[in-house]
């Protein structure tokens, strides 16, 4: 498998989730890693929420990635089709404040209609970003192969279990959170692209720096 760089030097990442514990759920582990990379930053966004459950957000984003703290749109969880002009809205606003080389965002063809909208309309906001969808396992079962990966080693995917299982109380009454689903997720990620474990990652555009055309070089 051809590994891919993002560079060195500063990079600036946006985290947008359409509910809280979205992003930590979908890209936990490579935020962990991001937060190990001199000058990254990283800014986030969940456009539903309680309070309670925006906090549990902040808690758990904060141990990912010490110094960022989630806006909240404070929209209706479960209706975000009915309120597609709000959600543009939001993210045009965070667009004139960031400009990001990297954005973390749903699945464009996730089965929950919130993650899917939100998925769908990041790449008209940010054109010339690297978008990277994460996936986010549930009932449905939509997940499919991903393109690109991020891998952990174990002790990264065991931590981004802890931070889950203790910044989100308020989920562990649902049959799916469990350590076995997570990890499970991340090592089978793991053996695709032969790491311990990782996320994946859904991208549909990836620009591919190779140097300069054959026929610029020779000039």
């Amino acid at each position: 498998m051809l590994e891919l760089d993002i560079g060195a030097g500063a990079l600036e990442v946006v985290c947008l989730g359409a509910h809280p514990d979205d992003i930590e759920i979908g890209c936990g582990g490579t935020l962990l890693r991001l937060a190990q990379r001199p000058g990254t930053t990283v800014g986030a966004l969940v456009l539903t929420g309680t309070p309670d459950r925006v906090r549990e957000s902040e808690k758990a984003l904060e141990q990912l990635c010490p110094g960022t703290r989630p806006a909240c749109a404070g929209l209706p969880d479960g209706r975000l089709p009915e309120h597609w002009g709000e959600v543009k809205q939001a993210l045009e606003d965070l667009a004139a404040e960031r400009s990001p080389h990297v954005v973390l965002a749903p699945r464009a063809d996730d089965a929950h209609q919130d993650h899917r909208l939100l998925g769908q309309l990041v790449s008209t906001v940010w054109r010339d970003a690297l978008v990277l969808h994460y996936e986010i396992p549930k009932w449905d079962a939509d997940l499919r192969p991903p393109t690109h990966y991020v891998p952990l080693d174990e002790a990264t995917a065991r931590r981004k279990f802890e931070v889950l299982d203790s910044c989100f109380p308020s989920q562990h009454g649902r049959d799916w959170w469990d350590e076995e689903t997570f990890l499970g997720l991340m090592r089978l990620r793991g053996v695709e692209c032969r790491a311990r474990y990782a996320e994946g990652f859904h991208a549909a555009k990836v620009l591919l720096g190779l140097g300069a055309p054959a026929r610029e070089a020779a000039s």
